[in-house]
């Protein structure tokens, strides 16, 4: 339940003027793949807290989930540069792509297969 206060906090509290268009076509393929899939799990672990029926069905994301997500995060800070609060509005950009969307669903699967190679 801490990842989803954690990733909420951070995903809301980002303002997605911090991240400029240019930080994010910067990204390479495996770095954009990553914060979609850590933008997915931070929404699924939120939908499986409040008990959604089609949330709870999958695989439990709070720990693991959590635990990629604060990987992701450290390890695009230290490849890019870039600050907490440019890669918290990343993030928060990409959750509100996926909301609006409903691509939670088509990104689950790969990311949940990214989650499994990563070893977490």
């Amino acid at each position: 339940m801490k990842f989803v206060a954690f990733a909420l906090a951070a995903l809301a509290a980002a303002s997605p003027s911090i991240a400029q268009p240019s930080a994010e076509a910067a990204l390479s393929l495996d770095q954009r793949t990553a914060l979609r899939c850590a933008a997915t799990f931070a929404l699924t672990a939120q939908a499986q807290a409040r008990g959604e029926a089609s949330a709870v069905a999958l695989p439990p994301l709070a720990e693991r989930g959590r635990e990629y997500f604060v990987r992701f995060s450290a390890r695009l800070m230290d490849d890019t540069g870039m600050a907490r609060e440019q890669v918290a509005a990343l993030l928060a950009r990409e959750a509100q792509a996926l909301v609006q969307s409903g691509g939670t669903a088509n990104a689950l699967p790969p990311c949940l297969t990214l989650l499994d190679l990563s070893g977490i």
